[in-house]
């Protein structure tokens, strides 16, 4: 091997001669310039939060639509619509975790919860589903709504946590917002709807407490969301089959949406808070009242009253105040946020 240190005079060369090859000697002193890597103009990549925010909108619209179906499929038992309902997200969430090779195994400690989980769900979709057939998409939407309030509330039972100030303020508010919906008055026809519809979103806020259990216990996102479609369908089906009433080709269509639609909203759901914590994106699942009421609008003629729309902004601003304040953007900006609320 002879170097070319010595050629031209002595002056140094960074090169090596190998077998008549020019190479370039280690530690030479000369760098080479790294390759610009190709960036196209508008593909900037979406961050998590903007992931989260789209998959919760999906959400959003595949809940809207399956409260829609719920209505359009007419005078059928409310147990008839929930197993459609529960047997949707259950096909959705067995291709999701057969697909991607997840198991379907929890841990022991998380079974209890996703027990207590699959109950509360199942009243909760139950109670919504009777008042969506009894009053307008949007009154029934927003006191589903109410569950963030309620899950706020049984977290100080079964999580010991504290409330803050703020947030017991903003949880009378959304209760005096929601007397606006429900209009307690013997006077009132739609008031029995009205209640059970505001049990839903007890149930509803109990059950997400439960899954925060269940998650703190290690069980797979996608596994919560198979074994509550399963545990919420066996519970249905005794009251299915007793109570089954025969269906039109029409009727069969609009359940079998109730299925699919149930299906992506879960699915949308689940992943916006496997991208984005709660604090970040829940306050965009109140897209799910302005959508069921252009859809009520659009379908059924359905009109809020005056009191209905007061009441949805009393609660849209007590959830305002408490997304700014769990973020730290209103009032104590270095308090610490509250505890995440899975989806």
């Amino acid at each position: 091997m002879k170097s070319e240190d010595s050629s031209h005079g002595g002056e140094k060369t960074p090169f090596t001669q190998i077998k008549g090859r020019r190479i370039l000697k280690q530690n030479s002193g000369i760098r080479k310039k790294p390759r610009r890597a190709w960036k196209k103009k508008g593909s900037a990549k979406m961050t998590n939060k903007q992931k989260g925010i789209l998959f919760n909108l999906l959400s959003c619209v595949g809940f809207g639509c399956m409260n829609a179906c719920v209505q359009l499929a007419g005078d059928l038992p409310s147990m008839q619509k929930c197993f459609f309902r529960n047997s949707g997200a259950l096909l959705v969430a067995t291709c999701i975790i057969l697909s991607k090779h997840i198991g379907f195994s929890v841990p022991k400690a998380a079974r209890p919860s996703l027990l207590a989980r699959s109950i509360y769900g199942t009243i909760g979709i139950f109670c919504n589903f009777y008042a969506v057939d009894r009053l307008t998409l949007a009154d029934a939407n927003m006191l589903n709504r109410l569950s963030p309030f309620f899950a706020l509330l049984s977290s100080v039972f079964l999580l010991k946590e504290s409330i803050r100030p703020l947030h017991g303020l903003t949880m009378v508010g959304a209760f005096l917002g929601s007397l606006l919906i429900i209009k307690p008055s013997f006077a009132n026809m739609n008031l029995v709807p009205s209640l059970i519809g505001a049990l839903g979103g007890l149930m509803a806020g109990v059950a997400a407490t439960e899954l925060r259990l269940a998650s703190k216990k290690g069980s797979p996102e996608m596994c919560t969301v198979f074994y509550f479609s399963l545990l919420s369908t066996l519970i249905v089906l005794p009251f299915f089959i007793w109570d089954y009433t025969p269906m039109s080709a029409y009727q069969w269509v609009c359940l079998c949406g109730v299925g699919v639609f149930a299906g992506v909203g879960q699915f949308g759901l689940t992943k916006a808070y496997a991208c984005a914590p709660s604090r970040e994106i829940s306050i965009y699942e109140y897209a799910q009242v302005v959508f069921s009421a252009l859809l009520g609008f659009w379908l059924f003629d359905q009109l809020p009253d005056g009191y209905s729309v007061l009441g949805y902004l009393v609660i849209f601003g007590m959830s305002g105040i408490m997304f700014l304040y769990n973020n730290q953007m209103l009032f104590f900006k270095n308090a610490a946020p509250m505890p995440e609320e899975e989806g």
